[in-house]
């Protein structure tokens, strides 16, 4: 907390939980509402917040309960109800806030000179040990409470307006998350679109609204493209309010190539308008938080605005409370990547006190998984569980190696950050699971990773050899071997999917071939840039043309053309073409390796915890400087 400034505050986790009920909510297709198909976890309904003070004066303070809370303050023996002054004689005094609410998390804000909600308050629940209470640095204002969560707001103009199919078509520079405000004699049947064809398409397209009377806004949604139909320019007027969270980007990017720069630019942005209260998969479909495109996010997010906030709330939000009862987003590898992102987020920001409380729930999330073994001690999927990896035809029949190489990463994980008494009982789970992955599911015959061994069938995927290689799940030997065998086998069925084109471009950087990494980057996201894209998309095909682009999930415009897992590009050009990275959590020391045989000229700003390392290349010098980052 900084000095002398009072916070909303609430029990640990259930703001997280509340926003995420929220989020995840929130998605409208066609006009029909879809809450997420996960279990949602509820927050508290009821708290007390305790403090004493030793006063050596007389003071006020003043208690302020989240909206539609029940409560009393109560100093001493003596109670009092909100919003009244109170005041406090000198001498000891215990003061504990006792609250309730059913449609928001229970949160106070506290006003005082002396007695405010600053660092010093705990919070119990009646059912565990009181814990320090929680904040977050959004909330300061008495007067705008946790109930609703705070977006900036900036005004665009449509860059173009044009008759159309018997109506006009509003297009924007970018893609926005905006509240559109639409003026003009009524309120008209709005269509939105991130493309130009579904904006048209107002039968297939995903938005459609009409403005609210009074404030001639619609909701806010994913959108670039406007159509109103039946009627002509001028009729109407059409803006974009973009509500957006703002979380300062810290990085730049610059090199003699121009499409590198651009690609750079336009990760950047699709991945900031994924990142708000939490990261998110996309800004139009599914608009949810998902465990899978979390993880990537935490890379991304260590190299453009290291914010350690998004990235505790968003693993706060996935993982709920205890009794952890099912997976993650109801996946198998979700709830494994959600332990792998605590080692990306201890790696980021050396944060002992939140590994410390949050390992607690890691550890559960760990025994529920392995309640799951089978006879061999590999982990399988329950009856309804989802075991994903990717969209991809894998050989199902028994348990699947890339399952297993995510366990035995994960065990690796929670020998790391578990207390001293139980790491030994980590590492020995580690040693067992690797033992068996190389003793069942290689095969020295395709010098490959196998599926699975129960079918006999033999089948190889990229997907566990790529693990094997990105989590050190194989001896060096061996990950140059996989190279040949399997990562340029062209009779491999390809990666076909951003999210796991991450994990592989990780491997193929980890062994060194950076040539082939930027000519696919060039070729993949430069080819949508190529297509017109302003932000990048949850999947490209470059064999369809682009009428065909938008189809996914057999819907003609099921395809989220804004994805956070498709902004890896920042994570690849400046951990691996910069070549920074940290050598210690945090990033208090950390070491650059600029690749200068891609480079004629380079000038690049990148965040290591809380330093900004500032890199140029220029007639063959590289320059190094640091400096502190002040918020």
């Amino acid at each position: 907390m900084s000095e002398n400034t009072s916070y909303w505050l609430w029990y640990p986790g259930d703001f997280e939980l509340y926003h995420a009920l929220k989020q995840n909510f929130s998605r409208v297709e066609r006009g029909c509402p879809w809450p997420a198909f996960w279990k949602s976890e509820g927050f508290r309904n009821r708290v007390v917040f305790r403090r004493c003070y030793d006063l050596p004066e007389e003071t006020t303070f003043f208690v302020t309960g989240v909206a539609g809370s029940v409560g009393y303050v109560q100093l001493d023996e003596e109670k009092h109800p909100f919003d009244t002054l109170i005041f406090c004689t000198p001498g000891k005094h215990r003061i504990s806030i006792h609250i309730g609410c059913i449609g928001c998390v229970p949160s106070v804000f506290v006003s005082g000179d002396v007695i405010c909600s600053d660092e010093g308050w705990m919070v119990e629940d009646y059912s565990q040990p009181p814990v320090p209470s929680a904040y977050n640095r959004y909330f300061t204002d008495p007067s705008r409470d946790p109930s609703e969560w705070p977006y900036s707001e900036k005004v665009y103009e449509p860059v173009s307006v044009e008759e159309v199919n018997q109506g006009v078509l509003y297009t924007f520079e970018t893609e926005l998350t905006a509240a559109l405000e639409v003026t003009g004699p009524e309120s008209p049947l709005v269509f939105l679109g991130e493309s130009r064809a579904e904006a048209l398409d107002t039968k297939n397209c995903y938005y459609s609204c009409r403005p609210d009377e009074n404030t001639r806004r619609c909701p806010r949604q994913a959108v670039r493209y406007v159509f109103i139909p039946d009627v002509q320019a001028g009729d109407y007027s059409v803006r974009a309010i973009h509500q957006f969270t703002d979380i300062p980007q810290r990085a730049s990017f610059t090199c003699d190539d121009d499409e590198l720069n651009q690609i750079f630019q336009v990760a950047a942005h699709t991945f900031s308008l994924c990142s708000g209260c939490f990261f998110l998969d996309g800004i139009k479909r599914d608009k949810w938080i998902w465990g899978g495109d979390a993880y990537q996010s935490f890379y991304v997010n260590r190299y453009l605005t290291a914010d350690a906030e998004i990235e505790k709330r968003t693993l706060l939000a996935l993982r709920g409370n205890d009794p952890v009862t099912t997976h993650v987003n109801t996946i198998l590898d979700y709830s494994l990547l959600w332990i792998l992102s605590l080692s990306v987020f201890y790696e980021s920001y050396g944060d002992d006190t939140f590994l410390s409380g949050i390992y607690p729930k890691a550890r559960s999330l760990m025994e529920l998984c392995l309640s799951q073994r089978e006879e061999n001690g590999f982990i399988i999927g329950r009856k309804q569980d989802w075991v994903f990896i990717d969209w991809a035809d894998f050989d199902r029949d028994g348990p699947l190696c890339a399952e297993q190489m995510l366990f035995a990463a994960c065990s690796r994980v929670m020998a790391s950050i578990a207390p001293e008494s139980e790491k030994q009982t980590w590492a020995a789970l580690y040693a067992e699971l690797t033992e068996k992955i190389n003793r069942f599911f290689w095969d020295e015959e395709k010098h490959a990773y196998i599926d699975s061994f129960r079918s006999g069938k033999r089948h190889v995927t990229r997907h566990a050899n790529i693990f094997a290689i990105v989590f050190d799940l194989a001896e060096e030997s061996r990950k140059q071997l996989l190279a040949k065998t399997v990562l340029f086998n062209e009779t491999i069925p390809a990666i076909n999917t951003p999210y796991f084109r991450f994990f592989e471009l990780e491997a193929l950087c980890r062994l060194g071939y950076l040539k082939e990494v930027l000519q696919e980057i060039k070729s993949y996201w430069g080819g949508m840039l190529r297509l017109g894209a302003v932000t990048f998309w949850e999947e490209y095909d470059p064999s369809k043309p682009l009428e065909q682009q938008y189809e996914m999930y057999s819907d003609p415009f099921g395809k989220s053309l804004c994805h956070a897992w498709a902004a890896s590009p920042v994570y690849l050009l400046a951990r691996y073409f910069v070549g920074l990275h940290a050598l210690t959590p945090g990033g208090t020391e950390f070491e650059v390796e600029p690749q200068i045989q891609f480079f004629r000229e380079l000038d690049c700003t990148f965040p290591m915890g809380q330093k900004q390392v500032h890199i140029t290349l220029y007639n063959g010098q590289v320059s190094v400087e640091t400096s502190p980052y002040i918020i």
